[in-house]
């Protein structure tokens, strides 16, 4: 198998420096994987570029549930894309929708524009996968210098899309980078990139990890109706993720 980038979804600066330890090429440094992905604290990226000094790409996404931003989450949004360029980020991943589902180009211009300026990479985030029309979406996208885009095919899962990323892949043409993402594994990843002729992928794998310090009292919990346990966290699963990497020359 030829030369083949993985990216790691990660949750937390102890994400990246596993998905380091594993030998992955590039991270995506996120908050609340629960609900997607949301903006990062800095201190998580600080922490985690002085620990691994990798490629960190940083979400810019001010709330869960949907695209389409009020105007105090955009300013949020905004500031945010401000400190994460000045403290050491690679790159910006956001995406941008009207309440329609068409493309934002006014608010995707703006965050683009901020990273072009600051030399950084930029990424438009699965937004993409609920478009009517990828491929005006993509024209969009490639003509504002967006660096890649995030896709699972628009299925939820890239393993039943892989026609469709390979399409955009082909319309691309190298104009804008496709990367394939969303439910890949060591079980489905050479057949997800054979099938897609992709050159990256995106992915995750935690592993459960127990904290105690709560035992005292399992009544209580700090969270909303839906009840995770709180003696249990998750952190990227580095051996799990390392086989992977060894797999990919």
């Amino acid at each position: 198998m030829s030369k083949v980038i993985l990216e790691v979804c990660c949750g937390s600066a102890d994400d990246v420096i596993q998905a380091h330890k594993a030998g992955a090429h590039r991270v995506e440094l996120n908050s609340n994987l629960f609900h997607g992905g949301l903006t990062p604290t800095i201190g998580e990226l600080l922490v985690a570029k002085r620990e691994t000094n990798m490629k960190i790409m940083t979400m810019v996404r001010p709330r869960e549930g949907g695209f389409c931003y009020t105007d105090a989450e955009f300013a949020t949004a905004i500031e945010d894309a401000k400190l994460l360029l000045a403290n050491g980020t690679d790159g910006l991943v956001f995406g941008f929708l009207h309440q329609d589902g068409t493309l934002d180009r006014e608010r995707t211009k703006i965050l683009a524009q901020m990273a072009q300026d600051a030399g950084k990479e930029t990424v438009f985030h699965r937004a993409i996968d609920v478009v009517a029309d990828w491929k005006a979406v993509l024209d969009e996208l490639i003509d504002l210098g967006i660096t890649r885009v995030l896709t699972s095919g628009q299925e939820p899962d890239v393993s039943m899309g892989t026609d469709t990323v390979r399409e955009m892949i082909a319309y691309a043409k190298g104009r804008i980078q496709i990367l394939p993402g969303a439910g890949i594994t060591a079980r489905n990843m050479d057949r997800i990139i054979a099938e897609t002729g992709c050159d990256q992928i995106h992915l995750a794998a935690h592993r459960p990890c127990s904290d105690t310090s709560v035992c005292n009292n399992r009544a209580i919990y700090y969270g909303g109706a839906l009840y995770p346990p709180e003696d249990r966290f998750n952190v990227i699963d580095s051996d799990y993720i390392g086989g992977m990497v060894s797999r990919l020359g």
